[in-house]
């Protein structure tokens, strides 16, 4: 009987996992990787987003094909048709409007379905060259060998509520007067905590309830304390309201006309509002947002004059903030680096309100720097490198200013 119990089970959860994996389309990865570099990689890429979402991890979790297929052809067509999926892809992107592929056939997108997973889940084992770097994945081996355990848990309390049942089943055939009359049982006194002083005495049940609460209360404080001063997210209300969907988006105005810091300091800086005056002395000058300004300058619209005595600073609210452990140089990842200011402050062009998008912890910052290859061609800095090396080779003195040892920035920040 207890075999027949565990087999069962055994049984039920590889069909659930049978069902699961067939879900997926199947499809020749030779073929889709063909048609992904040909109609896909102008708006998306594997592991990062770009004009579109990452691939990767989207396809990955979505398991209708069936939809998949639809979208792929014709999303105007679901859109059109007041699909609740389709019209939050579409709202969450803009209302921009995908490209309309009815050339590809049924079998076309399985290919494609294919290349994409296949591609992911290997990504992080073989990255192919010359990618960008990608936002922390999901679960890892530890929650997976987690679950597994739990499974084998669950297997074991089985087993022992089975026994339970059989050895009370013997006792009562060897002792039938233990059983009492309903008439017996309504004249006995109610105790309204009988059930639970029952429950109480049993003790692999007690034994259960503590190690449930122990890792219950384990994982929320390891989440917790995981995620104490990380503020993805973060979204203050500016005194200013500045949009940058309309400036850098619609606008195309280049993040280091105000951010003029970031090519050459340690620090992005935030513009001054002179930047802002150069557009806004005529620019919607009647706005409630550029009148701020004005006050905040001490500036006349009307005479073109500054009253000094009148000026006082705008208090922006800091949105990006590192420890003060962490020494980051913008004019290093930008000048030398080539990263693009949207690599960590994500699609800006896009924000109405700018919020924090990356978490920016010290795992995050790793995984860049192991997926980021670095470009040495026609930089100094790797040239001296190559020098130092052939002096290292030659066996001749290597002092500490030849590796860059005297540079203001290695003791001042």
């Amino acid at each position: 009987m207890i075999f027949k119990q565990f087999s069962r089970s055994v049984l039920l959860i590889a069909g659930f996992a049978f069902l699961g994996f067939s879900a997926y389309a199947q499809g020749d990865t030779t073929k889709g990787k063909a048609l992904f570099n040909a109609k896909c990689t102008t708006c998306h890429k594997i592991d990062i987003k770009l004009i579109g979402p990452p691939l990767g991890s989207t396809v990955s979790t979505l398991t209708d094909d069936k939809w998949l297929t639809k979208w792929i052809q014709n999303n105007q067509a679901l859109i059109t048709a007041k699909d609740p999926r389709a019209i939050a892809i579409y709202n969450e992107y803009g209302q921009q409007n995908m490209t309309v592929f009815e050339d590809l056939s049924d079998g076309d997108v399985a290919n494609i379905l294919t290349y994409v997973r296949t591609t992911w889940k290997n990504w992080p084992k073989t990255p192919p060259p010359g990618t960008s770097p990608a936002v922390e994945t999901g679960p890892n081996s530890l929650v997976i060998w987690a679950l597994a355990g739990v499974i084998v848990l669950a297997f074991i309390i089985i087993l022992v509520l089975n026994k339970v049942i059989l050895t009370l089943e013997r006792l009562i055939q060897k002792s039938p007067e233990i059983l009492i009359t309903e008439a017996e049982v309504e004249a006995l006194p109610v105790d309204r905590f009988a059930t639970l002083k029952r429950l109480a005495k049993n003790k692999k049940l007690v034994f259960f309830v503590l190690l449930c609460g122990t890792l219950a209360l384990g994982s929320w404080t390891w989440v917790t304390m995981w995620n104490t001063n990380v503020h993805q997210g973060y979204q203050p209300v500016q005194p200013i309201k500045f949009p940058h969907d309309l400036h850098a988006g619609t606008m195309k105005i280049d993040c280091q006309y105000c951010h003029s810091g970031a090519y050459k300091s340690k620090n992005a800086s935030i513009p001054s509002l002179n930047v802002c005056m150069n557009c806004h002395k005529t620019v919607k000058t009647e706005s409630p947002e550029i009148k701020k300004i004005y006050a905040a300058l001490g500036y006349d619209p009307a005479t073109s004059k500054y009253d000094s005595t009148k000026a006082r600073p705008i208090q922006w609210i800091r949105i990006h903030n590192l420890p003060d452990l962490v020494y980051f140089n913008h004019s290093q990842h930008v000048v030398v680096g080539k990263v693009k200011c949207q690599t960590c402050h994500g699609q800006v062009q896009t924000m109405k309100e700018v919020y924090q998008y990356s978490p920016l912890t010290m795992k995050w910052c790793i995984q860049c720097h192991k997926r980021t290859e670095v470009n040495h061609e026609g930089n100094a800095y790797y040239k001296n490198m190559v020098a130092v090396h052939d002096l290292i080779k030659q066996g001749k003195p290597v002092t500490a200013a030849a590796m860059g040892g005297i540079e203001c920035g290695k003791c001042h920040y």
